[in-house]
């Protein structure tokens, strides 16, 4: 028998192995699964995913159009000036800078490089599944720790849950699903309280929306803490989720780790020049925040004329208190053609609503008003 036998031999049992173990995993139902998910209707209202309405930047529609010679090579020269670019805008190197598709491919790639049976992961419950949700396939034990009487992130609890088996400390900020925030100050307490061999990922995909003067990016405390990154989309302000572009910026280690686990050239031709006039203009991401914000304080004003409870939002979306199970609520705004955010099983009675134009907005208060009339809503309250 030759060498080169006992070689392939060797090769087929360890893929053997390989197969079996990875059948044997428990199945965790991917994050909103699109092949999962009901067929929207045409011409419906779409209030579900927190997506911006008012779409890319019209420099980003013009660099689509222009990206079609290039379509068929690898892009790798505009994937670096992409790079540079968030390096520039964030006063770091490239070295400190990593892409994903979506900010969801980096959130498993955290998982992947920092959990494993003997690490844990310690997040908010509720907040955004990925990190949660990923971690279940690498057999990593969850640490929900519960929000806040205000539905914020309760960091010391979460700081104490913290310990030398915990790989990855999860911080979605401002919060999805309920929009709160946590301050400049309960963070920076934050980092210095968790041990440096947690990696601190804090979740900024909703960032440009949060006005609240208490409330920073965690980028600042990265030179001081290795052990912190932030993770950013391009599916919000910028008007991109469908396109699938997310970053990293952290210290050049813990990227490193990371860029090991991404899939190889991630990036699309489309997509990177998108981006990269969508990063210099400045004024579209100006006016798609002053939009939404401002429709987002116009819903809220309204939902407080009729008593209606809801959790002050700095995202682009807002959560209402219904007083009962959302579900049959969904249901009703869905025969009215306009779809709304999912249940959440630990908040069954919140109903999420993502902020659209102001049309779109008042529609779905036009139709909440219907479902159920401002005398419920007062008596419930």
């Amino acid at each position: 028998m030759t060498a080169a036998t006992n070689s392939r031999r060797e090769f087929s049992r360890i893929v053997a192995q390989s197969l079996a173990a990875a059948f044997a995993a428990p199945h965790v139902p991917p994050l909103l699964d699109a092949a999962q998910r009901k067929p929207t209707p045409a011409g419906a209202v779409r209030l579900n995913f927190n997506e911006n309405p008012y779409g890319p930047s019209p420099k980003a529609r013009a660099a689509l159009a222009d990206c079609s010679p290039i379509a068929n090579r690898y892009p790798d020269e505009a994937y670096g000036q992409v790079i540079a670019a968030l390096a520039q805008k964030y006063n770091v190197r490239s070295e400190n800078i990593l892409l994903g598709c979506g900010s969801t491919e980096i959130l498993r790639a955290v998982d992947d490089a920092f959990l494993d049976p003997s690490k844990n992961v310690v997040a908010a419950a509720p907040t955004f599944e990925a990190v949660l949700d990923y971690a279940r396939v690498l057999h990593s034990n969850a640490v929900p720790i519960p929000l806040t009487v205000d539905h914020r992130h309760d960091l010391p609890k979460m700081a104490a849950a913290c310990t030398s088996k915990t790989g990855v400390a999860y911080v979605c900020n401002p919060n999805n699903p309920t929009g709160t925030i946590v301050t400049r100050d309960e963070l920076a307490a934050f980092v210095q309280a968790v041990p440096p061999s947690a990696l601190i990922v804090v979740d900024e995909a909703y960032y440009d929306f949060a006005d609240d003067p208490r409330y920073s990016s965690a980028v600042e405390f990265i030179p001081a803490h290795p052990n912190v990154i932030v993770a950013r989309t391009f599916s919000k302000i910028y008007g991109m989720a469908g396109m699938r572009l997310g970053y990293a910026i952290g210290a050049k280690e813990p990227i490193a780790r990371l860029r090991e686990q991404l899939v190889q050239d991630n990036g699309n031709a489309a997509v990177l020049q998108a981006a990269l006039v969508s990063l210099a203009d400045n004024d579209h991401v100006a006016s798609c925040r002053a939009q939404l914000n401002g429709t987002r304080q116009w819903l809220c004003a309204e939902l407080t004329k009729d008593s209606r409870p809801f959790i002050p939002a700095q995202a682009n979306f807002v959560m209402l208190d219904m007083g009962t199970d959302v579900k049959p609520v969904i249901e009703q705004f869905r025969a009215r053609n306009i779809i709304v955010g999912r249940r959440f099983a630990a908040m069954p009675n919140f109903l999420r609503v993502t902020i659209g134009t102001q049309p779109e907005t008042e529609s779905f208060l036009a139709a909440l008003r219907e479902i159920a009339p401002v005398r419920s809503a007062r008596a419930a309250a």
